[in-house]
Parts: structure tokens; sequence; C-alpha cells
């Protein structure tokens, strides 16, 4: 759904696999590649080795620590490392590598991106930093273009419906973000960086702990001249030629207080400021500001043995401002969205694993200076309960929600998922769930484009996997199937679609072979309009690819590390009528790092290396080779 037509227009239109002769728009060559591509993830051999990702304990998919080998869900975990290797790249390009993900982008750095977990939409993903909410409540869509990347110390990405545990909008999957905090002692920490299109960042910070207390200061400058957001193909005679740049100023602050034996009190304040230049049309530099805001404060204690608690009182702000715009429809100033969350979580050990009992309050208002919407606020109460656990090779979880809308009424989740530990090296799974998504104030409300009667989209979702893992290998295997029904397009005046259907498969592998940390995977989707007897009846939804291939391999000897990942997509349509077709691409990054000094090392990012030209959203570009280096100061 559109934020404002014109000016803003960029910031909702968004949110092949080498149109070369790897793909050809017949059936048998979309045989040919998954063919081809199984046999290229299977001479690959099969990020850091799998036993170390099985490993980790991940709080995402269950909202309790829960090791990795022992959840029902298809879980990843980025590290600090694993952000470093992509300097240059947005996150959304980042979470783009990773398996079951795809993205779609306005023009490079800083524009508006969108996510597509496994074939869903874009605002069918949540988005939380250290456990908040972040994006905006009228364009339906989390905030992933002005959070700063090195502020972040991990990113956790759960796939599948996780509406049970966490509400509206967690219909794909959940990307959880964690900041930097403290350990013992004193560290700093410092980066230069440059690159094409006048591109520069400084970043710095210092973490301290001594006895109960702990401070983590983390701030960036970001510049960057830019590409053209736009091309000649773009609608509403948006096309501008001039270079399209960002600018951004952030920084998080995070605190902690250790109050006394298993009990702490932890703030964070996150602060991030951009200004992107945006096309509209010709003559005119049409300018907007961004700001991303998060302030949380957490209790978190052991009452007893067996029951851990938290509480948790948190807000962001999602502000998009129009400065100046080339087109005479705009509407300059700030539309704003601010959330307030409350939340008590409690977690009990019993002899059938972890028990969940959730209380949470969502409070959601917008404002736009040129006039208010017919409806500015809504509030969801939400009781949640849910339990996860394993035992001589089975493995559980459950969790139902109930939340109350302000707006829509009450609306009840599920989810249930089993593993079963087959053979040492081999388990089955299983899950099914329930999901819903509340239609955004702009999808309701937005002058000449909402329709105040949309209702909510209902989800049921499957879930079918098999996963082998031995030593330093992991394959992962799944199948899923999603119903949607009251399914909402983008667009203006947009109405429920009865039915749409998602379906896919996905395989995996993550290990280490010859001293080489090794990745690879293969997505096929099929996102369909399944409401018989409409004009878009089994028509591609748009804007994802239906194949996608996934490569990395990293390698590291002595003070030398160098590594390759490569991506590549088959063809997808712009529009829900499939008349508008954007071809299939492919990309490979290299990069190498040297650690020169104990504390020093110095880096190499060379993107795109074949200048591949491609869209994700017709008519916006996407930066072509670019090359990044940097310096880094990290004592250890």
């Amino acid at each position: 759904m559109v934020r404002v037509p014109a000016g803003k227009l960029a910031r909702a239109m968004c949110p092949d696999f080498l149109s070369m002769s790897l793909l050809s728009r017949s059936g048998r060559g979309t045989r040919r590649f998954a063919a081809g591509a199984l046999a290229f993830a299977a001479s690959s051999a099969f990020s850091q080795t799998s036993q170390t990702q099985l490993d980790t304990v991940a709080v995402t998919a269950t909202r309790t620590p829960t090791r990795i080998a022992d959840t029902v869900a298809d879980v990843t975990v980025l590290t600090r490392v694993d952000i470093e290797r992509a300097d240059g790249r947005t996150l959304a390009e980042l979470l783009a590598q990773q398996p079951g993900i795809q993205f779609a982008s306005n023009g490079g750095l800083g524009k508006t991106s969108s996510l597509f977990i496994r074939g869903l939409e874009g605002r069918h993903v949540l988005l939380l930093v250290d456990g908040m909410r972040v994006g905006s409540a009228t364009v339906p869509m989390p905030s992933f273009d002005n959070l700063p990347l090195e502020s972040i110390e991990r990113v956790e990405i759960a796939r599948g419906p996780l509406s049970a545990l966490y509400g509206s909008d967690a219909v794909g999957g959940v990307i959880q973000v964690f900041t930097r905090r403290a350990g013992d002692g004193v560290r700093g920490n410092a980066k230069v960086s440059a690159g094409s299109h006048r591109y520069g960042q400084v970043a710095g910070g210092v973490a301290a702990g001594q006895g109960p207390f702990d401070l983590a200061v983390q701030v960036q400058h970001t510049e960057n001249r830019g590409i053209s957001a736009t091309n000649e193909h773009v609608p509403f005679g948006s096309f501008n030629p001039d270079d399209d740049g960002f600018r951004q100023n952030a920084g998080t602050l995070k605190a902690g207080w250790q109050l006394a034996p298993g009990w702490r009190l932890e703030g964070l304040v996150l602060e991030s400021n951009g200004v992107t230049q945006i096309d509209d049309g010709p003559d005119a530099d049409a300018r907007a500001t961004l700001r991303n805001a998060v302030q949380t404060v957490k209790l978190s204690g052991r009452v007893t043995d067996a029951w851990q608690t938290r509480l948790s009182v948190a807000r962001s702000v999602d502000v998009y401002d129009t400065l100046s715009s080339a087109s005479a429809f705009a509407s300059l100033g700030p539309i704003s969205s601010v959330q307030r969350q409350l939340s008590w979580e409690n977690e009990v050990t019993m002899p059938v694993g972890t028990a969940l009992a959730l209380v949470e309050r969502l409070e959601q208002d917008v404002s736009k200076t040129d006039g208010q919407y017919d409806v500015t606020s809504r509030r969801i109460d939400a009781l949640g309960l849910g339990i996860n656990g394993s035992a001589a090779g089975h493995f559980w979880q459950a969790s139902v929600r109930s939340d109350r809308n302000s707006q829509f009424g009450h609306q009840t989740t599920g989810a249930a998922g089993y593993g079963w530990q087959i053979a040492p090296a081999w388990r089955v799974g299983a899950s099914l769930g329930t999901s819903f998504v509340a239609p955004s104030f702009n999808q309701l409300y937005w002058p000449g484009f909402g329709n105040p009667d949309l209702q909510p989209e209902e989800g049921k979702h499957a879930e079918l996997n098999l996963r082998w893992s031995a030593g330093d290998h992991a394959v992962r295997a799944s199948w899923f199937g999603n119903r949607i029904r009251g399914y909402i397009p983008a667009g203006p005046l947009p109405q429920n679609v009865p039915r749409a259907r998602i379906d896919g498969v996905t395989l995996a592998y993550d290990g280490r072979l010859a001293g080489l940390d090794l990745g690879a995977s293969i997505d096929h989707v099929d996102p369909r309009n399944a409401t018989q007897g409409s004009a878009n009846f089994d028509r591609q939804l748009p804007r994802r690819a239906k194949n996608a291939l996934r490569a990395q391999a990293d390698w590291q000897q002595g003070a030398w590390r160098a590594g390759a990942t490569f991506v590549a997509f088959s063809s997808r349509y712009d529009d829900a009528a499939n008349t508008t077709r954007l071809g299939g691409y492919g990309t490979l990054d290299l990069r190498a790092d040297w650690a020169f000094a104990p504390d020093w090392s110095a880096g190499v990012r060379l993107n795109n290396l074949a200048d591949k030209a491609y869209e994700t959203v017709y008519g916006y570009n996407q930066p072509g080779r670019e090359l990044f280096v940097s310096l880094r100061w990290a004592p250890r």
C-alpha cells in the first residue's frame, strides 16, 4: 500500500536467474535449473561449521533460550563476523543471502526495501530490536533501511509462522536484531571504510564492565553519493538520472546493572537519523529524512530455581519526512508511527520442558502533517502460553495466543511442532500453525488509496522437514505450504483477495571441508493467487522469484581470510497480472582480510564482480560493481 503519492511512493512500492541461458521461460528450463542447482549443492559438499551453528543458543523461535539443535523451527544466527563479511551490502541484502529469504529494493543504500521469507509478503515479516517491534504502522513493513549495522552484535532468523508467539505480522518469520553489550573489562573498537560512489563510513565504540555495572556505546556516520535510484522504466514519470545518495548518523547506548544474584536491569537507547535522496520526477532534488528510535528497559530475574521472569517496557519510533519533491502530488512533511510495548514473560522449567506464560500490550499511534487518518491509534492486548522441550530423541513445541485488537476484535492463533531423532544423524519433523495480519493504517485510511472495510488476513501453515548432521556437516530439507484467506495485495484501494497459496521447498547445507567453511542452499517457491474466478487466478504473486541459489565459501590461514558469496534468482513479476517481467540475475561477491597486527585488520570487498545490471522492483536500479576497503581496530 502506498504511503503517499509521488514523493513517498517509492517507499511503498518496494514492498533473474542469470537471465542468461541458465533458465529458459519454459517449464523444462525450470527443471534444468532445479537439477543443476541440486548438483551444484551436492558438489559443494555442503559460514561457520554446522556443529557450531547447531550448538548456538537462540531465543526468537521459542521466546526462551533454546539450542538451535533442539528447536523445531528453522533458525539461522548471523554473528558479528557474518555482518563484517558483508561490508557494503545493506542489512536486507545480507539477510537475502540466507536460505528462504529474498529482497526487493528501491535503489540501494538507504532506500526502501522489503524481505520475503518463504515467498510470503514483506509485511509478513516481523522485525525486532532487542525484543521491540521496529517498523511503520502506516506502511506495513519493517524498517530495515536505517538500522546502524555497526551496533548489531548478532541477528536471529526464525522461519515459519510465529503469530502464536508474537501476534500480527509474524507470518513468514521473525528477524530479531541484538545490539552490542559489554563484557568484563574495557574494550574499544573503531572502523574506517571507503568505497565506490564516494562511500565513506567511520564508526567506533567502547564497552566497559566492572562488578555489577556494564555500559556499551556505539556510534557511526555513513555517507554515499549513490547511484540513480530509477531508470526510464519507472512508473508515474518519476525518472530522474541524478545520483541519489544517503547520509546517516546513528548510535546505541546499552547499560546493565546486576541488582542481585540472578536479577538484572538493562536499558537500551538506539537513535538513527538518515537523509535519503529519492526520485519522483525530473528537475528537482527530492529528499526525505528517516528517523528510527528504540528505547527499552528490561528487568529479569530468577524467582525460584524453576521460575524465570522478565518485565520490559519499550518504545519505537519510525518517521519518514519528505523535505522536497518534484511531484505536484507529493505531500511534504513527516508521517510517523509510535509503538509502545509492555511485556511480562515467565519461563517455568517443568518435567515436560520449558513453559512460557506471556502478557503483552501494544499501542500504535500514527500521524501526518497534512491531515489526520480517520483512525490514528489502536491497542492490542495479548495473552500467550507456550511449551518446548526434548527427551530421548523427541522434540516438541506448542503455543497459543489470544490478541484483542481495538479495531478488529479477538484473534486466536496456535502452533505445534514435533521432531523425532530416528537415527544418530537423522531427524524428521513437522509443524502446523495459524496466523493473522491486521491491515495497516495506510491500507485502511489513506485518502483516495485506502479501504476502511479491509479485514485481517488469516493463514494456515504446514511444514515437513528432514535434517541430517554428522561432524562438521549438516543438511536440512524443508517443504512448506501456506494458505492465506483475505490476502491483501499491494496498491491503491486494496480489496481482500479470498485465497492465496504459497508452497515451496528449501535444501540447505552448512559445513566444513578441506579447511573451508561452506554453505549452499536451493529454494523453490510457488506463490499464487488461488481465488478461482478472479482476473488474476493462478498468477504468480509479485516481486519474488520462484527459484534461488546461494553458495558461499570462506578460508582462513594465519592472519589471512578470504571468501566468496554467490546468489542467483530466477525471473519475477512486478505486478499481480504478471504482465511486467523482471529478469533473473546472479551476483558474486569477493572478500579478503589481513590481520596485520594483533589488534588491527584491513579488508577489501568487491561486490557484484560481473557488474550485473538488475532490478528487484520495476524501474528501480541496483548497484553494479562496487569496491570497498576498510581498516578495523578491535583489541581482544
